[in-house]
């Protein structure tokens, strides 16, 4: 059987090989595109739609307490 050659681990973003500094990005500069993706909304994780009332629900303060 022949042995298969490891393959370099390739930049995420453009293809180029990975620098170790900024794996797995090839420089700082692809590292920064991807961020700027997952900070502008074109990355998402599946899930549930959240019903965006009971989030804010969530985060409200308990209502005054009215007994006194």
């Amino acid at each position: 059987m022949t042995e298969t050659p490891k393959k370099e681990p390739s930049c995420a973003i453009c293809g180029k090989p990975v620098d170790p500094a900024y794996k797995p990005f090839c420089s700082k500069r692809c590292a920064n595109v991807d961020l700027h993706r997952w900070l502008n909304g074109a990355y998402v994780i599946a899930g549930e739609n959240a019903d965006p009332d009971s989030a804010d629900d969530e985060l409200a303060p308990p209502p005054p307490n009215e007994e006194e």
